[in-house]
């Protein structure tokens, strides 16, 4: 199947440009920052099935550019990436496949429930998130690490909105990593994870390769910008603006 591509005027491109910019930025210091593209993608004429197979291009270029600057940096930790991806990468082939199966609206109140609950522990419990914790020595589930990031990587197949934020808070809790070096790692899932996800939505054509590229520009420049902030300024400021995310992708899943 080919996809029929929009022509795009130049307010369209520096709109879907300034889209992805702050996409990727929010992408790389929280998740969610496709909330903000999407609509944007539909706004300018894509229906919703291509706004969201679209919008890969530019999270895949972004977490490239991402996972790069943190592995300058000797933040990312590849084989425990590696060892986390492989159950993610085949929840979101399976979620690619199902996104027409279930009804939009209970996976919106779900997420959003489930994003407002995460908010406890990331306030009652803040030094696991800034120091993270040692699991040198420890005992490690191996079935239960499968199947939390097989579930993240199925709803990250579906829609790749808040999976992000799922990503941190697996990584936070299941594998010990503070904010910034689970940012790092999720930056390495994601990239894989949205490169599997693409492949379903090119082969049905829901990809506009014309603004998928112009979206990836901005999200690229939001990526790097990310990455920079939050390995400069640390997991104290990357919980906050998490937090913030949170809250705002939440009321927006429940409530609009």
């Amino acid at each position: 199947m080919v996809a029929d591509f929009i022509t795009l005027s130049w307010e369209q491109v520096f709109l879907v440009i300034g889209a992805g910019v702050l996409c990727g930025f929010i992408n790389t210091l929280a998740g969610s920052g496709s909330l903000i593209s999407l609509p944007i993608l539909m706004f300018i004429g894509l229906p919703p099935n291509m706004a969201n197979g679209t919008n890969r291009v530019g999270v895949l270029v972004q977490n490239l550019v991402t996972s790069t600057t943190f592995h300058k940096k000797k933040i990312l930790d590849i084989p425990l990436g590696i060892q986390v991806a492989i159950p993610t990468i085949a929840g979101s082939i399976l979620g690619a496949f199902v996104v027409l199966e279930l009804p939009d609206r209970v996976v919106e109140v779900v997420v959003g429930i489930v994003l407002f609950i995460m908010l406890i522990p990331m306030w009652f419990n803040p030094k696991q998130w800034l120091e993270g914790k040692d699991m040198e020595g420890r005992k490690v589930n191996k079935a239960l690490r499968w199947m939390v990031f097989f579930l993240i990587g199925t709803y990250g197949g579906f829609i790749q909105a808040g999976v992000g934020i799922f990503l941190l808070a697996a990584l936070v809790l299941n594998t010990g990593c503070n904010l910034v070096k689970a940012n790092a790692q999720k930056a390495m899932i994601n990239l894989v994870l949205t490169f599997f996800a693409l492949i379903v939505f090119v082969i049905n054509g829901q990809v506009d390769w014309v603004v998928g590229i112009t979206l990836a520009v901005g999200n690229a420049i939001g990526g790097y910008l990310g990455s920079h902030w939050a390995v400069s300024w640390g997991p104290a400021f990357v919980r906050y603006v998490v937090m913030a995310v949170v809250v705002v992708a939440g009321t927006k899943l429940l409530f609009f």
